[in-house]
């Protein structure tokens, strides 16, 4: 029996729980990356656990937007960047820079953010190094056309990030009064940035859209995956916002109250303190938390966002939906995973980590308000079936999510502008 015919023999109204988990996860932890770890233990540094709000609003905003791209794809079989185009020339203009500028940052920043963890756990090579072979091995994980392999990589890649960073945050012995007090609503003195770039680069950006793609891999390419779409979705930013709170509580309860930098050095001293305090072992498991988000993230983009490049080309070609140039392994999608690996080599020499980490996330808000306005604008109109548009509680949590990124993105622009 072959993998399409598999996945379509599961029954949509009451699917098998092994089977309800699948591209979700990819996504989510695509999503959950060095620069979420670098803003969220920073977060936690300054603020404690005072915006854990953030990281719930965060989950929730993506979970809409995630479920609106999945739903479009099932409800119409067309991809995401099939639907932007029939907005209009605009949308090509907008995104063709965007992928190209984007995947160089982010090909330098997903690097740095494997070599960090690397190196401190093997410090004979330094970071650039460790960087550049991890990004090696991510071009060699997805160069050819094995959804499957790619998918249980994934899958390992979580389990090892999961369970890491939620036993680094439990051997902290956080406070739970404290954490239930972060549940409030509220913005401190000068951190609006903070809160809006932690409810925003909670689980992806530019990933999110590539959803519907892994679907269309995966074999759930018709409404009637709708249920276990939704099901999928939601369990997998759970499953981040779990991570992701892991995560605040070490920097809550380690930089916070250690007064620890919010730097490359201030991360890694981090799994110093674990040490110092919990044993040999317990900042290696912090470490090796770190290198499985950042890794995770690595091989999801190098998969998922050169399909969506694929697919972009194929466009312009005027290339029938599904041609196989667009799929995995075919050469458009090949040459973006190029892209990603060899030219951002080049930045790893700069010697600043942390810096290309943030760079990207700062990266990463232009495109958030481009996808929720989209989307909306999309799922509204009868470019959908009748009974797959939105309702009216999307369009409330679609604003709210464009509204927040809009905000973001021109705090961004102000700053670049003030710096020049």
């Amino acid at each position: 029996m072959t993998r399409d015919t598999a996945a379509r023999d599961v029954d949509a109204a009451n699917p098998p729980r092994w089977k309800i988990v699948g591209p979700g996860l990819i996504v989510a932890a695509t999503g959950v990356g060095a620069a979420d770890l670098v803003a969220t233990l920073i977060a936690g540094s300054k603020f404690g656990y005072g915006l854990l709000w953030c990281v719930v609003v965060g989950c929730i905003m993506k979970i809409v937007l995630v479920e609106g791209a999945g739903r479009y794809s099932l409800a119409t079989g067309r991809t995401m960047f099939e639907g932007w185009r029939s907005l209009g020339r605009w949308t090509s203009w907008y995104y063709a820079p965007y992928i190209v500028i984007w995947g160089f940052v982010y090909g330098s920043a997903a690097m740095a953010g494997t070599g960090l963890p690397l190196n401190a756990l093997f410090p004979a090579l330094s970071v650039t190094w460790w960087g550049i072979i991890s990004g090696l091995v991510g071009l060699a994980l997805v160069w050819f056309h094995h959804f499957e392999i790619f998918e249980k990589v994934m899958a390992a890649f979580v389990g090892i990030m999961f369970v890491a960073m939620v036993g680094a945050a439990i051997i902290t012995l956080p406070n739970l009064l404290d954490i239930l007090a972060g549940l409030k609503p509220w913005i401190p003195d000068g951190g609006l940035v903070n809160v809006l770039s932690l409810a925003g680069g909670v689980g992806g950006t530019i990933t999110l859209a590539a959803y519907g793609y892994w679907l269309r891999e995966k074999g759930w390419d018709t409404p009637r995956f709708m249920k276990v779409m939704r099901i999928d979705n939601t369990v997998a930013y759970v499953v981040t916002g779990i991570f992701v709170l892991a995560t605040l509580i070490v920097g809550a309860e380690l930089m916070h109250s250690m007064k620890i930098a919010s730097d490359d050095k201030g991360l890694l001293s981090v799994a110093d303190v674990l040490d110092q305090r919990y044993g040999p072992f317990a900042g290696k498991v912090f470490l090796v938390g770190f290198f499985g988000a950042a890794m995770s993230s690595l091989v999801g983009v190098w998969n998922g966002v050169s399909l969506m490049f694929a697919d972009f080309i194929g466009n312009l070609k005027g290339l029938p939906s599904g041609h196989p140039d667009t799929r995995t392994g075919g050469k458009y999608y090949r040459w973006y995973i190029l892209w990603l690996t060899f030219p951002p080599m080049l930045m790893m020499f700069l010697g600043k980590p942390v810096y290309l980490i943030l760079a990207y996330g700062v990266l990463g808000s232009f495109f958030m308000p481009f996808l929720a306005i989209t989307l909306m604008w999309i799922l509204n109109t009868d470019r959908v079936p009748r009974e797959w548009r939105n309702k009216a509680w999307s369009n409330v949590l679609m604003v709210l999510c464009a509204v927040a990124f809009v905000a973001l993105a021109a705090n961004e622009i102000v700053k670049a502008i003030q710096k020049l």
